[in-house]
């Protein structure tokens, strides 16, 4: 247990995660432009809308994605698991009060919200869906993940949403596929959110083949479990043409109690990526 206590010391005091910046302060972005445009995005394992009280209450999941008012939300577990893979949000609702849509609202699942339990929710008023791929992930579980090409304001954005397993070999295997399917190195920006269940970092770590192509915003910001966050299990992954200037596990009241994960938010800047046709 000694090596273990220090690792948790450093994850409560850097649970931090909750303002890693000064207001107004930007992280160095990652090919030294000023950025031309400027979104939130937030990744939330809703745990099926099952709280930490054991009730299952998509109402609660709901307020609290509107509650980050991000631009982009992925979500993960958005869908029952078995059977019929009911979606469990009220997408309608989403779009009246937030003005949200899902990338996958025709989907070939039609009761589901998403792939494997990945949904990825977006404003309308933010920006256009220009192309969306469904994956199917290497390992022993099933898993999948979301790719989405938008475009905000004349940039073009890749977005995936993904939910990786729970054995180390599968992690790895997916991050080599999610990398392949993502292209980070062309001239556009390159955006991962979700649920990576890795807590290790450095050379440990099953996300080791997005190195150095997409790059973790911050290992240290713990989001799971929500009562008491130990563990920095959603992350936010980008590629150079990314600034970030803020990255926070969203801690309330509300949040702690509606699912198993802290949502995590981070604002970025896009450095890269102009359309031209």
């Amino acid at each position: 247990m000694r090596h273990i206590v220090p690792a948790l010391r450093r994850n409560l005091t850097r649970a931090a995660g909750r303002v890693p910046a000064p207001k107004g302060q930007k992280r160095p972005t990652h090919d030294g432009h000023d950025p031309a445009l400027t979104i939130s995005v937030a990744s939330y394992n809703v745990h099926k809308c099952v709280g930490t009280d054991g009730v299952f209450d998509p109402g609660r999941v709901l307020s609290v994605v509107l509650e980050l008012g991000a631009d982009i939300v992925a979500l993960q577990e958005a869908d029952q698991r078995f059977g019929s893979r009911r979606g469990l949000l009220d997408l309608k609702a989403l779009y009246e009060k937030g003005g949200y849509r899902s990338v996958l609202d025709q989907g070939s699942r039609k009761l589901s919200h998403g792939w494997h339990g990945n949904v990825i929710l977006y404003r309308e008023q933010a920006g256009n869906v220009a192309n969306v791929h469904k994956m199917t992930l290497p390992g022993f579980e099933p898993r999948g993940a979301v790719l989405v090409d938008f475009e905000f304001s004349g940039h073009p954005i890749r977005i995936i949403g993904a939910h990786l397993g729970l054995l180390k070999s599968s992690r790895a295997r997916q991050a080599e596929a999610i990398l392949d399917a993502a292209h980070p190195v062309d001239d556009r920006a390159v955006i991962l959110l979700g649920d990576t269940n890795e807590w290790r970092t450095g050379g440990r770590s099953a996300l080791k083949p997005f190195d150095p192509h997409l790059s973790d915003v911050d290992m240290t910001i713990a989001s799971f479990p929500s009562r008491f966050p130990l563990w920095p299990l959603d992350r936010v992954l980008t590629n150079r043409h990314v600034t970030v200037y803020e990255m926070q596990a969203v801690e309330t009241e509300l949040s702690r109690i509606a699912s198993d994960h802290l949502p995590v938010k981070a604002v970025i800047g896009v450095t890269r990526g102009i359309a031209t046709g």
